[in-house]
Order: C-alpha cells, then structure tokens, then sequence
C-alpha cells in the first residue's frame, strides 16, 4: 500500500497539485485548495467528473 498519488502543495499565493509517481507538477495553479480535486484523482479517476471539478476550481480564480 503506497502513499497518494497527487498531493495538494502549498507555493506562493495559493496550492499546485503533485504528481509523485512522475514528480512534476500536475495542473493549473488554485488560490484555493482543491481537495474535491484530489479525491477523484486519487480515488475513481472519471473523466466526466475531473472536467467539471476542474471547469469550478478554474472559475474560482476570476
């Protein structure tokens, strides 16, 4: 049993999302962190629902 694949980091105003299995960033930067983000990357993975939570946390930096 290993550790999550994507982590939430904290950097300069706001969060950026870890890959650790390729470690490199994964994604935008989010002023907010995105938890609802990296529970269905690290659980399920449905394409459906990774656009529309990445279309709402997008939408939270305007």
């Amino acid at each position: 049993m290993g550790g999550r694949r994507y982590v939430a980091r904290g950097v300069p105003g706001g969060y950026r999302i870890w890959d650790n299995k390729v470690r490199r960033w994964w994604g935008d930067h989010y002023e907010l962190c995105p938890d609802a983000l990296l529970a269905e990357l690290n659980g399920a993975g449905d394409p459906a629902r990774l656009t529309a939570l990445l279309k709402r946390y997008r939408a939270l930096k305007r």
